[in-house]
Order: structure tokens, then sequence, then C-alpha cells
């Protein structure tokens, strides 16, 4: 028997799994997954932000994790010679109207305890020549990482000190006894004293395999990219977002450096129409009916029908799309943005249509789930890690 048996082998699962093998000496565990490889998901279509913890509420996991985080990351990286670089981020305010929205956005980041800087119109075209902007701010501490090289040192460590991982294993039934949790996946049957819910897209499903049901769905939002052209990369020099809108909970068109010098430009915010749905094409008819039988669907859908319909446009519309990238880089012409892969975000929505602001983490009999771990999750991983390994160790129940 397995002491812990975490399901998911993204970079929370695996985060978790290292807390416990490097913090609980000689422990037994298990991770399971049900690709043929780590972070085959949301972890290996991330970004690869290492992301500061400005734009989340004080006090919240968010904050605090992202901000411990982006140092253990950036610790964890320099430790095993894993690729990353401290490039910055600047934030920047493109109208008087957005810059009452920064000045808000820099108060948070105070708050919440981070090094910034505010720029002016002149500073921020000293470091960013080409940006339209008449404000900023500057985070110096935001980076950007691979995190499947993360992972896959992850894995490789949890094995070192004696830890399992299944791959190509989907769990079929979970069933909490007084002795632990009996996990069937579709090739073996594996007994553990607790089970640990990292399942990402999949969370919700995996609580409620293990019998809790939650007032919460996960709903995917596909976030669609392009890449610019690489003979206009010179015009990025830091991670360029723009202030996000106060009536739309995701951050709007930005522009990330990558760790192998591309420059992604994105994303959209798109109902997938498939968990897993990474391409316009992509269809599961399970999927998308759980989501237009949701209630909190159709009231999140009402509170944010003409943001929802605009990105929608420009899901299907480059040029629409591009009208948006120039808003920040009005240098940048349609040619020069060149298709990328895109990212699903699990995003837990409530019953009343509330999206789940901050990440959710329920502890049940045998079992702890954490059923909403979006960006900054990556970044935060670790830290979540050392929770749950808290959580353990307390035995607390806890409910966020």
């Amino acid at each position: 028997m397995y002491d812990y048996a975490i399901i998911g082998g993204g970079i929370v699962g695996l985060s978790v799994g290292l807390s416990l093998v490097e913090q609980l000496p000689g422990v037994k565990v298990a991770i399971i997954e049900k690709e043929a490889k780590l972070a085959s998901h949301q972890t290996g279509h991330n970004s690869g932000v290492i992301h500061s913890g400005i734009y989340y509420k004080p006090g919240s996991f968010k904050a605090k994790f992202a901000k411990e985080g982006s140092q253990s990351m950036i610790a964890f990286c320099q430790k095993h010679e894993i690729d990353h670089d401290i490039c910055g981020k600047v934030i920047v305010a493109a109208t008087e109207a957005e810059r009452v929205e920064l000045h808000k956005l820099y108060e948070r980041g105070l708050q919440n305890g981070l090094d910034l800087q505010l720029l002016s119109k002149e500073e921020l075209h000293e470091i960013e020549p080409y940006v339209n902007g008449i404000e900023a701010i500057r985070v110096p501490t935001a980076g950007i990482v691979n995190y499947r090289q993360v992972c896959e040192k992850m894995g490789k460590l949890i094995t070192e000190q004696g830890g399992d991982i299944f791959l190509q294993s989907p769990v079929e039934h979970i069933k909490e006894h007084e002795e632990g949790v009996t996990i069937q996946t579709s090739n073996t049957t594996i007994q553990a004293q607790m089970l640990i819910n990292c399942a990402g897209l999949h969370s919700d499903r995996i609580a409620k395999k293990a019998g809790y049901e939650l007032d919460m769905k996960i709903v995917p939002f596909r976030g669609e990219y392009y890449q610019l052209k690489e003979e206009k990369r010179h015009l990025v020099n830091h991670l360029i977002y723009p202030v996000p809108n106060p009536s739309f909970p995701f951050l709007g068109v930005h522009f990330t450096r990558m760790i192998d010098g591309a420059i992604d430009v994105g994303p959209n915010a798109v109902l997938s129409f498939k968990r897993e749905g990474y391409k316009k094409t992509d269809f599961h008819a399970g999927d998308l009916a759980e989501v237009l039988t949701y209630k909190g669907f159709w009231k999140l859908a009402s509170r944010y029908m003409k943001e929802g319909m605009g990105e929608m446009a420009r899901s299907y519309n480059k040029r629409l799309f591009l009208k948006e990238v120039q808003r920040l880089m009005p240098m940048i012409e349609e040619a020069d943005l060149i298709p990328a892969p895109a990212g699903v975000r699990a995003q837990a929505l409530r019953d009343d249509g509330g999206l789940v602001d901050d990440f959710f983490i329920v502890k049940g009999t045998k079992s702890i789930h954490i059923c909403n771990a979006p960006s900054p999750a990556a970044t935060a991983s670790l830290e979540i890690g050392k929770h749950v390994v808290d959580l353990i160790e307390k035995q607390t129940s806890i409910q966020v």
C-alpha cells in the first residue's frame, strides 16, 4: 500500500509528490497519470511565465503562493540548471481610463509585497520603444521557463526517492474506506492511505468519483495564440501586458517571450467544446453538454455576453485580433502573426455563475482535492505542494 496516491501528472501533482518525498522521508508515493507522458495538458501548453502575483486579491492563496512560488521556482531552476530568464514584465496603460486601473493595480501589487516601479511614458519607451503606452508598471521579478523541463526533473527526483509513476492509467473508480482509498485505473488497482487529486481539467470529476459533490464545475476556456515572426521579435524586450479589463476575468492579449526565443501573442479566451480541446475543431459531445446544461455557465454567459462575443469574433477573424494587438504594438501587421499552439484553462465556475477566483482546496475524509488551479498554479506549484503537506501534518479540514 502507498501512503499517498496523487492523481495528475502535471506540475501541481508533481510538486505535491516532490514535497511529500522531501518533507516526509520514507513515505511511499504514487503518481497516476492518464497520458503517456507527464505534463501533457495545462502544464505542457502553458505560456511558461513565472508570475509575480500582482493581479491577485491580497491575502489570497494566489497572491501568497505566486509571490513565494516565483522565488522557489527560480531557486529550483538554478539548483537543477533548468533554463530560465528573469526578463521582467511591463503592464501598460494605453488610455487615460486604463491609467486609473493601472494605479489600482499598482496599489494591489504593493499590498502583496512586490517590488514594483511606476514608469512614465518616457521611461517606458526607454525599455520598450515600440509600445503604445502613456504609463506602465514594471515588474522586475517576472520571468520565463519551460515548465515541461521542470516537470521532467520533478518526476526524476520523485522516482529517485522511491516514488512510482503510473503513466497511461486513466482512473475509472475511486472508493474511500476505513483503511484508506482504492483507486481502480484502466490497467491496475492502487491502494493508498490518502488520495490527493491534482487532475486539473478533470479535478471536479475525480472529486465526484471519490464521492464529493462540489458547488462548482470546471469549464474549459481555450486561449488561442499567434507567434511573432522572427524578424519582428526585436520589438519585444520584456513580457508586455495590457491593463486588465475590470469587467472581464481574463488578462487580455499580451506579448510573452518564450525560453526558446519565440514571442507568443495572445491569448483570447473562448469556450472550448472539449475539456482538452486545443483546436477549434476539437469537440466532445459529453463535455459540451455538461457545460451547456450547467446553470452556472448561463449565468456567467449572460453577465459577460458582450465581452464573450468579442472574444469569439477575434477567434475567427485575424484582423479583429490584430486590432487588439495594435492597441499596444502599432507596428505589428497581419503578416507578422503566425498561428501557434493553443492552451486550455481549467476554470472553476460556481452554481451562481461566479468564477472561483482563488485556488479551491477541499479536504475529504481520506483525500485532498485541488479543484481550481489555473494560472498562476505553475508558478505557485512548489508552494501548493508545501501547503498540502502542511494540511496532512496538521490533519485539519479546509475548504476555500
